[in-house]
Parts: structure tokens; sequence; C-alpha cells
């Protein structure tokens, strides 16, 4: 018996621009968002989404129970890998860092 692990997929990162490992399986059974990033998306990228969604959801309070809130977020992660790409919320600063000049 072999102890290596089975070669790491490579995916060509839309978001990074580089061959990374990419994700082990697709993100949503049956929906074609799903298989894009599955095809496109490498994990390290996914890892970026995931804190960025994180985001989201607490900037805007989603309830993921509902249709909508779903949907919001499946546009805002096509946009995020297949669009023009991270936008920052309007006042968002990011934990540790300063806050807007003063004066």
């Amino acid at each position: 018996m072999s102890s290596e692990s089975p070669a790491a997929r490579m995916v060509q990162c839309v978001k990074l621009g580089r061959e990374l490992e990419g994700l082990t399986e697709a993100p949503f059974d049956n929906h074609p968002l799903g298989r894009k990033i599955y095809d496109h998306v490498s994990k390290e990228a996914w890892s970026m989404w995931v804190e960025h969604m994180k985001m989201i959801m607490n900037e805007y309070r989603l309830n993921l129970g509902t249709r909508e809130a779903q949907e919001f977020l499946l546009k805002q992660m096509e946009e995020y890998f297949f669009g023009e790409g991270l936008k920052v919320l309007p006042g968002y600063v990011p934990p540790g860092a300063a806050g807007p000049p003063q004066g």
C-alpha cells in the first residue's frame, strides 16, 4: 500500500490568476454556479470568499433561511469570482484597521 495521497486537482483560478489547488467538491449540488466555481476557483480563493461572505452576511443581516437572502448571496458570489470582483461595502473598515482620518 502506498502512503502517498492522490495528486491535488489543479485549476486555473479566475480570482487569483494562477494555477492552484482546486476544491475537492462543488460547493452547491445541482446549481450551475457551483460547478463553475468547482472548475475555475482555487481552495485559496474560496477561503477568501468565505471570509468576504461572513462580512456580507453580517453587514446586510442576511437570514439564509429566506430565498431572497440566498439569491442575493449567490449574486454576490458570482460577482466576486466572475464579475468585477471584490467590492468593499460602503463604510467598511477591516478589523484592526484605523477608521477614517479624524479632523
